[in-house]
């Protein structure tokens, strides 16, 4: 058994900015995936969201406002105010980490637009921001190399919850195939999001919802699954993400007919209207027949117009993105884009400092903490805007590893019944690997994906919800007969995927559930039947509980407002 002080679950910004609170003061473990430099946090493009105040009339109360309205006023206020108000310093502190922000003429850091907000104040490192704040917290945290403990390429297996009180985790060395109990007396999960059950994802392979059922499956809710984001810029047939700093720097989005289509659906701010505008604008465009190609199933991102030197100042990794997967030369040719699954507002319940809710009282999980993407604090409530997210994950990182920090100098160590843990981890391997099952799983994952993102997609219907759930259901019959061909112990990535899938037809069921039983349009979800926001009903958050026969209950709780009261959304 391995045991430390705090077990950090994730090395993104989240995972990083939390250990940084903690290291020097408790013995610190992170268990991570996939190597800390290759964490999805380094996939982030566009910029990190903060009211600098260089841009003139720009404040803290504007960005929150912003973030409300973007939010279609379903997130939490206590906790958007929080991460507004946070955001300058954090943007300091990241420059102070060596964190190689873009600069102005006057040397101050450089901010662009991006949607939904009210003035520039996405800070940036050209088009790689993510990469250069992983980078920047990555080298902090080796500074304290002797008092980190980062085991990488480990896959959690279990969470070990009992009594509401949180104890560790059960891992798989995916090396050696080894699994181990790690002991903990306070554990983080920062695991991210799970856009890969979608076929048009922007999402990591990595990002499976391990993090979310996991704690599902250990008696915690999850909150407000049927939120996904869709991105309205992704590369067409690969869904991989063409930065909204593209439309930040004036970028246009134009149909077959080369009509800039956001004058239609979004007159004041255009291309920088938020996602699930765009999104649903470029769906819109498509479904009306005024697609390119020849299925018409894309629009066109447009860069031609900014000159091929500020394109390879600004964009560079969107110039070769398109280039090395599409053969386009941005500079002379406008871009095949589609809505690409991007982003999960919904994810696992926790309050204002991270700490994880039991149920829809606010009762806590004694010792866990979750932050990032896989957590649901809910800053970003029916849809988040562009730059918010990398600011979540520091923001509520180091909030997180601030209170564990706390938590944990107070806390004894719970006994953890090793024996009974592995055996239920091994139980569960033993199931999928000795058998002679036929089902394929790439085949079961590909039609999961194709499922998710064309029937429960930019726009949901009834009908074809109701489609998709008798075909989850019958992937899930399929799954308990899936084939694993590979049987060693060492690096069985064959074994890890089903795994992986297990998780994905888990929290794919809440996703879809959790669609068809909010009936209203609000933010990301857009109902065809129920095409209005319906505040009277539905101004709540969902709750999925996991039952004991495998199945689950939706129950809801209220949104927290402080000043900001429900109005029409226009932009």
């Amino acid at each position: 058994m391995y045991s430390h002080d705090v077990l950090i679950v994730g090395s993104g910004l989240a995972g990083l900015r939390a250990a940084l609170e903690l290291v020097g003061n408790l013995d610190v473990g992170v268990l991570t995936k996939v190597y800390p430099s290759r964490s999805h946090s380094g996939a982030a493009q566009g910029g990190v969201a903060a009211a600098l105040a260089n841009a003139d009339g720009d404040s803290i109360d504007a960005h929150v406002y912003d973030t409300v309205k973007g939010a279609d006023y379903i997130g939490d206020q206590d906790a958007i105010e929080i991460l507004c108000g946070d955001a300058p310093r954090t943007i300091i502190e990241l420059e102070h980490f060596g964190c190689a922000f873009s600069r102005t003429d006057k040397n101050k850091i450089a901010q662009r637009a991006f949607g939904g907000h009210s003035f520039n104040r996405a800070c940036y490192s050209a088009d790689r921001t993510g990469h250069a704040l992983l980078h920047a917290l990555f080298e902090q945290s080796m500074k304290h190399a002797g008092n980190l403990q980062v085991y990488a390429e480990w896959y959690v297996m279990k969470l070990i919850i009992e009594d509401g009180i949180c104890r560790g985790v059960v891992a798989m060395d995916i090396k050696s195939g080894k699994l181990e109990v790690f002991h903990a007396k306070t554990v983080l999960f920062a695991t991210g999001g799970y856009g890969r059950a979608f076929e048009i994802t922007s999402n990591a392979y990595a990002n499976t919802g391990d993090g979310i059922v996991a704690a599902y499956r250990a008696g915690v809710p999850l909150q407000d699954m049927e939120f996904v984001q869709y991105h309205p810029t992704g590369l067409y047939g690969h869904g991989i993400l063409l930065s909204e700093a593209a439309r930040g720097e004036g970028g246009y989005l134009i149909n077959s007919k080369g009509e800039r289509f956001m004058e239609k659906y979004a007159p004041n701010k255009m291309e920088l209207a938020p996602r699930d505008i765009v999104s649903r604008s470029e769906q819109t465009e498509i479904n009306e027949g005024r697609g390119a190609g020849p299925n018409k199933d894309y629009v066109f991102l447009d860069l031609r117009h900014l000159g091929k030197e500020k394109l390879m100042e600004r964009l560079p990794q969107i110039y070769q993105l398109a280039k090395d997967f599409l053969g386009v030369d941005a500079i002379t040719d406008p871009v095949p884009i589609q809505p690409t699954a991007h982003y999960s507002m919904g994810g696992i319940p926790a309050d204002n400092d991270c700490q994880v809710e039991i149920d829809e009282n606010g009762n806590h999980v004694k010792g866990f903490f979750a932050a990032g993407e896989c957590s649901c604090v809910s800053v970003h409530g029916a849809n988040r805007l562009g730059t918010n997210s990398l600011l979540e994950a520091l923001v509520f990182g180091r909030r997180a590893g601030k209170k564990m920090l706390e938590v944990t100098q107070g806390a004894d160590w719970a006994p953890v019944d090793e024996k009974r843990e592995l055996k239920a981890v091994e139980d569960e391997i033993a199931t999928l690997l000795n058998t002679n099952a036929k089902e394929s799983l790439g085949d079961i994952r590909k039609e999961l994906q194709s499922t998710m993102t064309y029937k429960v997609g930019v726009y949901r219907s009834g009908e074809e919800m109701a489609q998709a759930q008798g075909i989850l259901k019958n992937l899930q019959a399929k799954f308990s007969n899936v084939r694993i061909d590979d049987r060693r112990k060492n690096f069985n990535t064959n074994l890890i995927e089903a795994l992986e899938l297990s998780h994905m037809l888990e929290y794919s069921e809440l996703i879809l559930d959790g669609a068809i039983a909010r009936k209203e349009s609000r933010g990301a979800h857009a109902m065809i039947e129920y095409p209005d926001r319906d505040d009277e009903n539905w101004m709540k958050h969902t709750l999925a509980f996991r039952t004991k026969d495998g199945g689950f209950e939706l129950k809801y709780k209220p949104v927290r407002v402080t000043k900001y009261q429900p109005e029409e959304r226009k932009y």
